[in-house]
């Protein structure tokens, strides 16, 4: 079944096609398919494991689209001013949906569109986002205004609060604006005086 008949299912549907090919196939049973093969962690660390998963910056910067900026579509990344090139892009929105970080979804109103989410687990990132958006702010040049960045370490569990709350209600709408090109100072930086 080709993925533009997958997206015209509707979402039940959908998931019982999923379902139906999984259990029928016995993947899990079937050793060494030809292809790609999964790739050995390099250990058993947290960390490491993590970063296999999510630590490049691309997928960070989809993961932070999705989360605050309330992006859904293929072309919203691309056209988020990051810069990523759609054969980039494509991978790492596989990846992500490989390792269960995202999902995608036809669109309700449009069924040829897929329309990508957080899962649970996806979500779970955000007090980790929060923290890389305060500590950048904090210690390098960004277009981040020093008033939000100040609020939001200010009020941590407010906004992770609020993004739980959009991502659960699939509010869109954006919790923090697009910054600019940079050229803001730290608004706290070691060893000097704000």
């Amino acid at each position: 079944m080709r993925a533009q008949s997958l997206a015209r299912l509707s979402a039940n549907d959908f998931e019982a096609a999923i379902n139906h090919l999984h259990i029928t196939s016995d993947i899990d049973k079937v050793p060494n398919v030809p292809g790609k093969p999964k790739s050995k962690r390099r250990s058993g660390c947290p960390v490491s494991i993590s970063l296999e998963m999510f630590g490049d910056r691309w997928s960070l910067l989809i993961i932070r689209d999705l989360m605050v900026r309330g992006y859904r579509t293929f072309k919203e990344f691309q056209e988020s001013g990051e810069g990523i090139a759609t054969n980039i892009l494509a991978d790492r929105l596989h990846k992500l949906q490989g390792t269960g970080i995202i999902t995608a979804e036809a669109e309700e109103t449009d069924g040829r569109k897929v329309n990508y989410r957080l899962t649970e687990k996806g979500i779970d990132l955000a007090p980790v986002l929060l923290e890389l958006l305060i500590w950048g702010a904090q210690h390098e040049e960004t277009g981040a205004p020093c008033a939000l960045i100040v609020e939001m370490a200010k009020n941590r569990a407010a906004v992770l609060a609020e993004t739980r709350r959009r991502w659960k209600e699939r509010d869109s709408t954006p919790l923090i604006p697009k910054f600019g090109a940079g050229g803001l100072r730290p608004w706290r930086s070691s060893g000097r005086s704000k």
